[in-house]
């Protein structure tokens, strides 16, 4: 669980995650809040719940990074600090990965069946252009390459070297679990995105910077890298 400044929804989202009977461990990795997000964390008892801190803050990637290092359940769910996705969709994104189907889920927001909260038009518009374009680049036919739930067999995860810091994690891991042939499955599950009132981070800029993310990683990349 990646943190930065979420003292508003820390405790409740590590509640709903340790509400879970999937729940075997949950590493909190604050990123350098500068609100009172780490001692929330720290005063919440459970054994479960281990509090790593970062300083100074450097991004979502960078608390992932360490947040994989440090696991050691058999399975990893990324679930941020927000109240934005619902812990009950556990049992959905586990299914391919306990029936041996799949080494790495990807939760949709897009797939049909499942609530989400309606917000921003351009956000869906940007979020399927990334997509579409990390699609071509990985020949994957996703719909949700942004989405944050993403549930990995440990020893993938951990194979993986992730250098983006920031939210170009998501095109980045995405390109290296496709190059490296790992089983991909998507699932559809709920949402409850936030508003920037409320807390939403990620902005135009981040987008920009998937884009080059997108091509960076691809396979295209290292063809050229190799040919020099």
């Amino acid at each position: 669980m990646p943190c930065f400044n979420e003292a508003a929804t820390i405790r409740i989202a590590a509640e709903r995650v340790l509400e879970s009977p999937w729940t075997q461990e949950l590493l909190i990795v604050d990123d350098g809040s500068s609100d009172d997000s780490v001692h929330i964390a720290k005063a919440i008892d459970d054994p479960r719940v281990r509090v790593l801190t970062q300083q100074p803050n450097q991004g979502k990637g960078a608390a992932l990074r360490r947040g994989f290092q440090e696991a050691t359940a058999e399975f990893v769910i990324v679930n941020d600090a927000d109240l934005e996705y619902d812990p009950r969709d556990y049992d959905t994104m586990l299914e391919p990965l306990l029936e041996n189907r799949a080494d790495v889920v990807y939760g949709s927001r897009f797939l049909a069946g499942r609530p989400h909260r309606v917000l921003y038009f351009w956000h869906s518009v940007g979020n399927k252009i990334l997509t579409t374009l990390s699609n071509m680049f990985t020949n994957l036919n996703l719909t949700d390459m942004e989405t944050c739930y993403k549930a990995f067999r440990r020893e993938v995860i951990q194979s993986i070297t992730i250098e983006e810091d920031r939210f170009g994690f998501e095109p980045e891991i995405t390109a290296k679990v496709a190059k490296a042939n790992h089983r991909i499955y998507e699932v559809g599950i709920s949402y409850d995105g936030r508003t920037y009132a409320e807390g939403k981070k990620i902005g135009w800029r981040d987008g920009f910077h998937a884009l080059r993310c997108i091509v960076r990683y691809s396979t295209v990349a290292d063809r050229i890298v190799r040919s020099r």
